[in-house]
């Protein structure tokens, strides 16, 4: 059976088992439409699971020497100086995540606002 309209405000039918007999319902203004004896229901879903794009935090090929440095504390060894950059790891609406790596021991940290 083809897609069926409501004939009062053109919104998609959907069918909907009533006391045993398949009816149509509009599901904005309710009307109900009876359906003819032959009517088959079925349901084709599809589903792509698509492999996600990995974050890349700092290209090891880059030298790290290049980015800005800032005076913050490393978490690891005290040390008060760190290279930082940003990358939009979350919504565009929401800020960028700040990374940290030490200047001294290497270690890298991140920051949320």
């Amino acid at each position: 059976m083809p897609l069926k309209f409501c004939p009062k405000c053109g919104t998609l039918m959907v069918p909907k088992n009533v006391g045993g007999n398949i009816v149509l319902v509009c599901r904005k203004c309710g009307y109900t439409e009876k359906v003819d004896k032959g009517f088959h229901m079925s349901t084709v879903s599809e589903t792509k699971n698509e492999e996600k794009k990995k974050i890349l935090v700092i290209d090891e090929e880059v030298q790290v020497k290049v980015l800005p440095k800032t005076h913050i504390t490393c978490p690891k060894c005290g040390n008060n100086e760190a290279y930082f950059w940003t990358v939009q790891t979350r919504a565009a609406d929401e800020p960028a995540t700040r990374f940290f790596r030490c200047t001294k021991c290497g270690y890298t940290w991140r920051e949320y606002d």
